[in-house]
C-alpha cells in the first residue's frame, strides 16, 4: 500500500466516522484492504446488524418484488427484458449502493403478503398510498404523487363526460383483486357496482373493452399510455385527474434504519429532478411517439 494510498483512506474514514474512529478503523485495516472495505467498517459502527441495510451491503444483493404496469413497471416484450419508471429508479438505487438487484415477480394481489412474509425486502412498482395497506406495510417517501383518470369505451363517451357521472346507480367499474383502485372505488363512488378480475392491472381494462363493465381508473399517465395504444379506449375528462394520492415503495415495519434510508432516497429522486425527467422519456416513447 502506498503512502498516498494510506492518506486517502485515512481522510475518507476521518471524514465518515471522526478523527478517533477513523484512526482505529485505519489501524484494522489490512495490505489488502480497499475503499470497499471500509465501507464496510461503516456498516459496523452504525448500522444494526439485522437490518435489510446492513445484510444488503454484506451480501451485495438486494431482493425486490415487483408487479407490472405500464409504463411503471413492464416487461418490455420487444426488447425482452424489465423497464419502466419505477425499474429505472431501482436500477438507480442498485448502482448507487453498488448492489445487484434480485427481481421476483408478484401479483398485486400478493404484494404486501410476500414483502411480510420476507420474501423479498423491498417492493418497487408504482404502489399507491391506502390505509388499509399502511397498516401492514411502512411505505417510504413518497417517492411520486399521481391523479387518477377514468377510461370507457370509446362508444360510451357520451354518457361519461366527468367524475360527476360516476357515482351513480347502474355504473360498473372494474378493478384488480388487491390494487388501490378497488379501495378508491368503494370510497369515492359507493353508488356505483365494482367486478373484479385477478392478474395484473392491465387486465382490468378488459371487463370494459367488452362492455362488461363501464370504467376502469389508474394513474393519470398510465392511463395516457394504455389509451395511446388501445384505439376502443377513450379518457374520461383527461384535463382534471381526481384524488392526487402518494405512490412510491413499501418495505416491513421494525426496520428504522432501512425506512430512513428509503425515505431520504426517495426525497432524492424527487427533488433532483429525476421522477420527473424518466416520466418525460416514457411519456415520449409511448405517447408521443406511439
Amino acid at each position: 500500500m502506498s503512502e498516498l494510498g494510506n492518506v486517502g483512506r485515512r481522510g475518507f474514514l476521518r471524514a465518515a466516522l471522526g478523527v478517533g474512529g477513523g484512526a482505529a478503523a485505519v489501524g484494522a485495516m489490512t495490505v489488502g484492504s480497499s475503499i470497499r472495505d471500509a465501507y464496510a467498517q461503516l456498516l459496523k459502527s452504525g448500522i444494526p446488524e439485522d437490518s435489510v441495510l446492513a445484510k444488503m451491503k454484506q451480501e451485495g444483493k438486494l431482493r425486490v418484488g415487483y408487479a407490472q404496469t405500464k409504463p411503471n413497471f413492464y416487461r418490455d416484450l420487444k426488447q425482452n427484458k424489465l423497464r419502466g419508471i419505477f425499474h429505472d429508479v431501482t436500477e438507480f438505487l442498485g448502482k448507487e449502493c453498488e448492489v445487484e438487484i434480485d427481481y421476483q415477480e408478484v401479483l398485486w394481489a400478493n404484494a404486501t403478503v410476500g414483502l411480510r412474509k420476507g420474501d423479498f425486502d423491498l417492493f418497487v412498482s408504482s404502489l399507491t398510498y391506502t390505509v388499509p395497506r399502511a397498516l401492514v406495510v411502512a411505505y417510504a417517501g413518497p417517492i411520486h404523487h399521481k391523479g387518477f383518470l377514468a377510461i370507457c369505451h370509446k362508444d360510451n363517451a357520451g354518457r361519461f363526460k366527468s367524475i360527476d357521472d360516476f357515482n351513480q346507480e347502474g355504473v360498473v367499474f372494474s378493478a384488480n383483486i388487491g390494487s388501490s383502485q378497488e379501495n378508491q372505488i368503494k370510497m369515492a363512488f359507493p353508488k356505483a357496482k365494482i367486478i373484479t378480475v385477478a392478474g395484473q392491472l392491465a387486465l382490468a381494462a378488459e371487463p370494459v373493452r367488452a362492455k362488461q363493465a363501464d370504467l376502469f381508473i389508474d394513474g393519470d399517465f398510465d392511463q395516457e399510455v394504455f389509451a395511446a395504444s388501445n384505439d376502443w379506449a377513450h379518457v374520461v375528462d383527461a384535463e382534471h385527474p381526481f384524488q392526487r394520492l402518494p405512490n412510491t415503495w413499501a418495505c416491513r415495519y421494525g426496520d428504522p434504519a432501512w425506512k430512513a434510508f428509503l425515505d431520504m432516497f426517495c426525497d432524492r429522486m424527487q427533488s433532483t429532478g429525476f421522477m420527473r425527467e424518466r416520466f418525460a422519456a416514457y411519456r415520449q416513447e409511448l405517447v408521443a411517439g406511439g
